[in-house]
């Protein structure tokens, strides 16, 4: 199994602050905005961009969630792999704002079907929309496309695409993996 870098550290810093610049072009003070992280690891991509947006472009105040997404998948309980809940935290209404949805690889698009699902259970948003660190076009299975985007990878026959954070992996880095 071998596997390539994608992305280094710092490439993945440039993405993310780009992507925060998007961010702010169309959400300004984020007064009706929210982030919403999707667990486990959309959530390391939404708490990076809170930061950034704050700490290097001075939005004051911004509203951040984490969704679990795991009994709204259509793939729960279908496997001989027992799925593990994480934890949802929103603590604010969602009712009219728009929110922006986070995940670190948008792969067949089920996971975003299921957070759009989920999402619902805290309200009616007034207008959704998706943040993808890495976007594997090819793989998609559902008509979900993101309006942010990291990086487009094109990985074929059984490659994978693996982040990892310092938060969480002990480094930033992004790979394509091959099995």
């Amino acid at each position: 199994m071998g596997q390539k870098v994608l992305l280094s550290e710092k490439e993945i810093n440039i993405i993310l602050h780009r992507l925060a610049c998007q961010l702010l072009e169309n959400h300004l003070d984020f007064k009706d905005t929210v982030l919403i992280g999707l667990q486990p690891r959309g959530i390391f991509v939404a708490e990076r961009l809170k930061r950034i947006l704050q700490e290097e472009y001075g939005v004051k105040e911004i509203k951040l969630g984490f969704l679990d997404i795991t009994f709204y998948r259509d793939d729960f309980r279908r496997g001989d792999k027992t799925l593990e809940a994480t934890k949802t935290k929103i603590d604010f209404l969602i009712e009219d704002k728009k929110v922006v949805l986070i995940d670190d690889v948008l792969y067949t698009g089920r996971s975003i079907r299921s957070a759009l699902t989920a999402i619902q259970s805290f309200g009616r948003p007034s207008e959704i929309e998706l943040l993808a660190l890495i976007d594997r076009r090819f793989s998609r299975h559902l008509p979900i496309q993101p309006n942010y985007r990291g990086r487009q990878v094109d990985a074929i026959n059984g490659e994978k695409v693996k982040v990892l954070w310092k938060e969480n992996d002990g480094e930033d880095a992004i790979y394509l993996i091959n099995k």
